[in-house]
């Protein structure tokens, strides 16, 4: 472990560079019903295919799933993957008119009460060409590994509000529906109290808002 690395303790926010910071807000607000996590720039920076990191909403049942998936439908959203079963859970996925990508979840295959937009954990994973290297900086910066397996890392983040994960990038792209292709810009920054560092794949983190 680095031992002079400022730790991160908590993911405060991210913040997504967008054309159109005020709608893109407005779209978070009126699909997932996020504020303080979510925040939005303005930003012209060249992008271009998949930006390396996905979203998720990991919610409690199917129903819930559904519902955020028909919500971010209506505010704009485009499919990239529709609601269905699979051996792990239910999900879907979606890309916001921004061209963030966003995975709609449950690990649950029925519902036990009404179907609301409620969602347990927002998660963000990043696409690592070398997992093992990003998961050597995370894990130097004092994040302790929950789940390791294969080319997929998840990191224990406590009660922060948002949790991180690390994918093969390659993988992450196929799990989204999208080509892995991609440059440019990843147009995202991470919020936390762990300093202002860049990460292996070019990911920006920033000291947490105010």
């Amino acid at each position: 472990m680095d031992t002079t690395a400022t730790k991160i303790t908590t993911i405060d926010s991210i913040t997504i560079e967008t054309a159109e910071p005020e709608a893109s807000a407005r779209f978070y607000r009126d699909a997932f019903g996020l504020e303080n996590q979510v925040r939005t720039v303005e930003s012209d920076a060249p992008t271009s295919g998949f930006r390396g990191f996905t979203l998720s909403l990991v919610v409690a049942q199917p129903g819930n799933v559904q519902a955020l998936f028909d919500a971010a439908l209506a505010a704009g959203a485009t499919q990239l993957k529709p609601v269905e079963k699979s051996m792990w859970g239910v999900g879907g996925v979606v890309q916001a008119p921004d061209g963030a990508i966003w995975n709609l979840a449950t690990s649950q295959k029925k519902d036990t009460a009404p179907a609301t937009r409620e969602f347990e954990h927002l998660v963000l994973l990043l696409g690592a060409e070398d997992v093992s290297a990003s998961k050597k900086l995370y894990t130097g910066r004092g994040l302790a590994v929950g789940k390791s397996f294969g080319s997929y890392v998840d990191f224990e983040t406590g009660q922060s509000p948002i949790g991180l994960g690390l994918y093969k990038r390659r993988a992450l792209a196929k799990q989204a529906g999208v080509d892995a292709e991609g440059s440019g810009s990843h147009r995202i920054r991470i919020n936390s109290d762990g300093g202002a560092f860049t990460d292996p794949d070019g990911f920006v983190w920033e000291p947490a808002a105010s």
